[in-house]
């Protein structure tokens, strides 16, 4: 579930919409947490209980009470049984107060040291659940900026001298320096007009699909969110080269930026020559508008071999967009829908996401959407990760990711 500030959290408090049998299944049944199916013990929940959901490819510490996932190496997956029906897919896990030793007052959760957690409050920083991927784990925890270096880079000769060398080496000089020569600007950790590319799963919004109107399908790639935006005009102008989670902003962030075999991101930005197709972008956006443009960000992901385990047949690396955003001065940034992005595209060589319906109307049940979703690529023909569902505004989306491949290729 994505928070306020549009990043992901991985436990929360939930409340059971229903418990249901599982076919075949006599010491556990079927927890409903708005879209999610989870398997319980039986009785351990009834309708309308809280409980703490622990979302699929997150991973738990190993302690207590989490030992019993010693075997899944701590690991939350998605998993499928068999019913004498069909299958049974269980995502997530569904635990009580009580197995933390908390009173359940039938509102909320106390802990032990007397915090009080009521539903939807998120609990993944308090007991210390992160992602299953390292990988996931290491992007995120860098930090895009470090607000000393970038005043040192400011300042130029004056901090390349000493005393300035010899204070930067010790964190209290970094401090102190800071409260003299730092400035705003040097804190920012991310270009604040970019917001972070993390669709919110159909299985956190189910009553979305009361919305019969027409939707566009779009297919999911299964890469690494990549972003390239540019912003102001003239010598203030800036361009910035973002991961999901970290802007490469330096020389220096770009080296450190090459968590594959190199910085995909600038790889993505030099292939498909990005600066300048922003630039040209600005400057169209600029004459066909009611005011000047602040700003045009071009979001996508980057896939191929060595960034996820589905590779799409490929040997190097490709890029496809998934997102243009503009803003005028004094007005709301607008994102187009699929098709205005990929016919608009189509000038520049910069390819999109592949369309699948441009009329898609929304099923009744999240089971049937996900089933929808489970198809092959129209990249390769290999299996499908999923559909993003956008709004003909482009003001809504989310995605349905398919099961099968969750456990193909998420599941290790």
């Amino acid at each position: 579930m994505l928070n306020k500030q549009g990043t992901r959290e991985l436990a929360y408090v939930v409340k059971i919409d229903s418990i249901e049998p599982i076919p075949g299944r006599d010491r556990v049944e079927c927890a409903k947490v708005g879209g999610w199916t989870i398997m319980v013990r039986k009785d351990q929940f009834k309708p309308g209980d809280l409980g703490i959901y622990f979302e699929i490819d997150s991973k738990v510490p190993a302690k207590e009470p989490f030992m019993f996932l010693e075997g899944k190496h701590f690991k939350i997956k998605t998993q499928k049984y068999k019913t004498p029906n069909g299958q049974f897919w269980s995502q997530g896990l569904l635990m009580a107060a009580s197995d933390f030793g908390w009173i359940y007052t039938g509102e909320d959760f106390v802990t032990n040291d007397n915090k009080v957690f009521r539903l939807g409050d998120f609990l993944t920083k308090e007991l210390g659940i992160t992602y299953a991927d390292p990988e996931d784990n290491s992007r995120k925890s860098k930090s895009s900026v470090d607000k000393y270096q970038k005043m040192a880079q400011r300042m130029g000769k004056k901090f390349a001298k000493q005393p300035y060398r010899w204070l930067m080496k010790r964190i209290w000089g970094k401090k102190l320096l800071f409260f003299f020569y730092g400035e705003k600007k040097d804190t920012k950790a991310w270009p604040e007009w970019v917001v972070k590319t993390d669709e919110e799963r159909v299985q956190n919004m189910p009553w979305i699909l009361e919305d019969k109107s027409e939707w566009f399908a779009t297919e999911k790639i299964d890469g690494t969110s990549t972003t390239f935006t540019m912003k102001g005009w003239g010598r203030k102008r800036e361009f910035f080269i973002c991961s999901r989670n970290v802007c490469f902003n330096t020389p220096e962030k770009m080296e450190a930026g090459a968590w594959y075999d190199t910085n995909v991101y600038q790889e993505m930005g030099i292939k498909y020559n990005i600066e300048n197709v922003l630039a040209t972008l600005m400057e169209y956006f600029n004459k066909i508008g009611t005011g000047a443009v602040d700003f045009v960000t071009l979001q996508g992901e980057t896939y191929g071999a060595g960034i996820q385990k589905r590779d799409y047949s490929l040997t190097d690396h490709d890029f496809m967009a998934f997102n243009v955003i503009i803003k005028y001065e004094g007005e709301a940034p607008r994102r187009l829908n699929p098709r205005e992005m990929t016919d608009l595209l189509a000038d520049y060589g910069v390819p999109c996401v592949p369309i699948v319906d441009e009329h898609f109307v929304m099923p009744d049940t999240v089971d049937e959407l996900l089933a929808i979703a489970t198809d092959a690529s129209k990249v390769d023909g290999g299996m499908r990760e999923g559909l993003v569902f956008r709004s003909v505004d482009g003001a809504k989306s989310f995605k349905a990711v398919s099961n099968e491949f969750l456990m193909k290729y998420h599941n290790g």
